[in-house]
């Protein structure tokens, strides 16, 4: 199984770690990602977005964080990590989506400023954070893992970029129980880091 992957992205970081906590071996293809070899062959043709991460296994070829993670879940991790039930279902998508979205467009976006030097309006990651940290905060305060009371891909998805949010001048300082769940995170079995975390 080859994953084209770029070691400072946060959300191939999200693919690899759910690999090795599921106790997958993955072939890692490094992208040279500053010299546009994402916009090349073998990549483009695998992924026409040209973005990281792409998982080839054997004739599935994926792109995007959140659906390579619900593949590799449902396919190799059981009911553990990608349940069964529809609602439960839901209940994990809905954190994939705040992934893809507010953590996006908040500590991922205000990080890419800083520490790549993007165009992208930093305000508005900055507010975007404002907004959805607390909310992230709360929910904490009342639950361990953000769903179905034990880790999930819901976890892996939001994880990466709420603890990089320091390289893109965030802080958890008044987020304590997000502080929490990042230990409890890196305590599980098999957990691997990545630089900034």
């Amino acid at each position: 199984m080859k994953l084209y992957d770029l070691e400072l992205s946060g959300n191939c970081y999200k693919v690899r770690l759910l690999a090795a906590l599921i106790g997958v071996e993955l072939d890692i293809k490094p992208v040279d990602f500053l010299d546009g070899a994402h916009k090349r062959s073998p990549v483009i043709d695998l992924n026409p977005f040209g973005e990281l991460p792409v998982l080839v296994d054997g004739e599935v070829v994926l792109r995007d964080s959140q659906a390579i993670l619900v593949y590799l879940a449902r396919q190799y991790g059981g009911h553990q990590w990608w349940p069964d039930g529809a609602a439960q279902q839901g209940e994990v998508m809905q954190w994939l989506s705040t992934a893809a979205n507010e953590i996006f467009n908040g500590p991922n976006a205000a990080r890419l400023v800083d520490k790549f030097g993007s165009a992208l309006d930093k305000e508005r990651a900055l507010a975007v954070s404002a907004h959805i940290l607390p909310l992230l905060e709360q929910h904490l305060q009342r639950n361990e893992w953000l769903a179905l009371d034990r880790p999930t891909i819901a976890d892996l998805a939001v994880f990466p970029y709420v603890a990089l949010g320091w390289e893109g001048g965030l802080t958890l300082e008044n987020y304590p129980a997000i502080q929490d769940w990042i230990g409890r995170i890196k305590q599980l079995p098999g957990y691997i880091d990545m630089p900034g975390i």
